[in-house]
């Protein structure tokens, strides 16, 4: 595993962590971690680096799998270069494949690390001398912080297993780095005992000891653990426990989730909202929800969140069009595109389906117009929901500092999709969410943040509104939930006024549309349509795309071949792992 000291200088400020990272290897290390465990333990300050070092595992999800996103390995969009993890691994079911590395084992090997170090501060605190600079209060203070930041910590890594293994053996002792970090634990527990009695449970009794909305977002604390992080955390775990494939298991009903997401609103909606600036375009202020930082850009919706520092051309190059220069990279698909609505409100097609997509004729490319609503294939981006513009790079954007015109070209042989480009998008799209365009100025010398959203204060108002609408239907919770993440976009019309959303399970199916177009590439759509219990309709059907003409004529094509099966609802677990420790692996693997 690779070693780095880069962090240093960076990680650690006086009076707390601001939890800045590298955008590297998410495996570096802090120097703290090289450590032997009488020096960790030797003085309050070096264990207090230790753990310190627990804020570099969480992830970036920018080019994460060889070089793709995870929602790349959707119905969002295709990697374009030919060696992207995703491309070569997930999109043709093979999840042993090396490119994929990064998502299977690796997330195995990090995570169940990152569970070891938090035992190791929960376990051996008792150890370390007392801190002889503070007073018996303040002692008792910061022991308390860290041992329920470490236990938010293990509950959220113990999560991110359990997106992808289902329940693994819980193991809360300290065990031996050097063998597979879960022996001599083989017993899988039941969703129930997982996630309802270990991960809610740490979660609740966490909450009192950590830091508090005004000591976390005060100063350099930015990004520290904090009450609002592990009330969000709590509020998408009972969300995706309320839903179809696990309600039964878990025992969580859409009233406990509705109740989750309504107390984090009351407790802490004073504190957060929708990021949005007077006097700008709405598309700018969606791109700046996910860009913009509390500390410098006075983003109000960012609640979790990975810290790094700014970055430059080379971090943004591989998910940019090849006529700016870059690899292409994470292209959207026309299934993703086809999910916006119009900026009036309206729906583009007549009929959606569970997994938030339009419903595709048998053998058309093209789902049921609704004529009502203006829209036209030949025009297909106009007058659609601003969250398009601000996600997807199409023909005629104006775009980067490198090409003629400064536009999107995607025609046969000019500049974004050139003759023997093997680059070039292979849908017609490029990416334009989670870039800063700033970045592009000056020949590429520009500087950004880009930091890596956990959890955002839209995706608690879009718990609320999914779990309200299954208590009761459409009504006006549901309404205003919507229409708040809605018109921060720039749609004009209001939720209540479509009469085709009338039943609950027309709006079901609104609201899937509206998560998948609101966290588009925020990692969310892989466990959305697994939880939803659509997985297979979802990743099994083709990519789309489009090709356009010399003359700007806009068709449509299948861009690629999907494979998902009811087995890969759940990853194989590692096959070292199987032959170390005995564990049953999951179903069809």
């Amino acid at each position: 595993m690779k070693k780095s000291y880069k962090f240093l200088a960076l990680a650690f400020v006086l009076g707390g962590v601001s939890a800045l990272t590298s955008c590297g290897d998410y495996l570096d290390k802090q120097p703290s971690n090289e450590l032997t465990e009488d020096k960790t333990l030797g003085s309050w300050s070096m264990f207090e680096y230790f753990h310190n070092d627990t804020y570099n595992f969480l992830r970036h999800g920018a080019n994460r799998i060889n070089g793709s996103w995870l929602d790349a390995a959707t119905d969002l969009a295709e990697t374009s270069f030919a060696t992207g993890g995703t491309r070569t691994t997930f999109n043709i079911g093979n999840y042993y494949g090396g490119g994929g590395t990064s998502e299977f084992n690796d997330t195995w090997e990090s995570r169940y690390r990152a569970i070891r170090k938090c035992n190791r501060v929960i376990n051996q605190m008792d150890l370390v001398p007392k801190d002889i600079t503070k007073t018996d209060e303040q002692e008792a203070r910061d022991r308390a912080i860290m041992r329920a930041e470490a236990r938010t910590f293990r509950a959220y890594f113990y999560w991110e297993m359990f997106l992808r293994f289902g329940p693994l053996p819980i193991v809360t002792e300290v065990l031996d780095p050097d063998e597979d970090m879960i022996t001599p634990y083989s017993k899988r527990p039941s969703v129930k005992e997982y996630v309802v009695d270990f991960i809610l449970k740490e979660l609740e009794e966490s909450e009192p000891d950590l830091l508090s909305y005004t000591d976390a977002w005060s100063g350099n604390r930015i990004g520290r653990l904090s009450q609002p992080m592990a009330r969000a955390l709590a509020s998408r775990i009972k969300l995706y426990m309320a839903s179809p494939r696990y309600a039964a298991a878990s025992g969580i009903t859409w009233e406990d989730a509705a109740d989750a997401a309504n107390s984090f609103i009351q407790d802490f909606g004073a504190n957060f909202g929708l990021f949005s600036e007077a006097n700008i375009d709405p598309a700018e202020n969606y791109a700046n929800a996910v860009l913009r930082t509390q500390y410098t850009g006075n983003n109000n919706e960012v609640i979790f969140f990975r810290n790094d520092v700014t970055i430059g051309w080379a971090n943004i190059s591989q998910d940019t069009p090849v006529g700016e220069g870059g690899s292409g990279g994470n292209c959207p698909s026309q299934n993703l595109v086809d999910m916006y609505d119009m900026i009036d409100g309206s729906s583009p097609f007549k009929q959606y389906d569970a997994t938030g997509a339009p419903v595709y004729p048998s053998g058309s490319l093209v789902p049921a117009i609704n004529e009502e609503s203006g829209y036209s294939d030949a025009n297909m981006w106009e007058n659609r929901d601003p969250r398009l513009k601000a996600t997807v790079l199409y023909q005629g954007t104006p775009w980067g500092t490198m090409r003629d015109n400064s536009t999107i070209d995607v025609r046969p042989g000019m500049a974004d999709n050139p003759t023997g480009n093997a680059n070039a998008t292979p849908t017609g799209y490029y990416m334009r969410k989670y870039i800063p365009a700033s970045i592009l100025s000056s020949n590429h010398s520009g500087a950004a943040y880009r930091l890596w959203t956990i959890i955002r204060y839209a995706e608690i108002l879009m718990n609320y509104a999914e779990a309200m609408n299954e208590v009761n239907g459409p009504c006006q919770q549901v309404f205003d939930m919507l229409d708040m993440v809605r018109h921060r976009a720039g749609i004009t019309g209001s939720v209540a006024d479509r009469q085709d959303l009338s039943s609950k399970e027309a709006m079901r199916n609104f609201i899937h549309k509206e998560r998948t177009v609101e966290f588009a590439f925020e990692e969310h759509r892989s466990w959305d349509v697994r939880r939803w219990n659509v997985a297979v309709e979802a990743l099994s059907r083709p990519i789309y795309g489009v090709n356009v003409a010399m003359d700007g004529t806009v068709t449509r094509k299948k861009a690629q071949d999907r494979v998902f099966e009811d087995r890969m609802y759940l990853y194989p677990i590692p096959e070292g792992e199987v032959w170390k420790t005995g564990l049953e692996n999951n179903p069809g693997w």
